[in-house]
């Protein structure tokens, strides 16, 4: 094997490297969702925690100068509470309600 032979080999490996970089890209450009770019979007995601095996969460979103206080799990989504934009849902954490099947019994709606 000679010396020109393996300049070929890593210009063409170069060239396949380039194309696929090129091509992620273009692919990440031209995509709606994928620009990280600084554009503004109208629901945000304040905060996510995980309450369990099973995937349920409690979420905080954002939207239209509102925080909405959203509990998923995999089968659906439920509101939980909603308050102004500057509200941290402090007064949901202080005022004692206890959760069904916590460490303060069940829970009484």
């Amino acid at each position: 094997m000679t010396l020109a032979y393996f300049v070929n080999v890593f210009l063409m490996l170069a060239l396949v490297a380039g194309m696929a970089v090129g091509t992620l890209w273009l692919v990440r450009r031209f995509q709606p969702g994928l620009a990280t770019g600084a554009r503004e979007r109208s629901v945000k995601v304040v905060d996510a925690v995980t309450m369990g095996a099973l995937g349920a969460r409690l979420v905080v979103v954002e939207f239209e100068g509102r925080r909405l206080l959203v509990g998923v799990t995999r089968t659906g989504m439920n509101l939980i509470a909603e308050a102004g934009a500057d509200s941290e849902f402090q007064q949901y954490i202080d005022d004692g309600v206890p959760l069904a099947g916590g460490p303060r019994g069940a829970a009484r709606r």
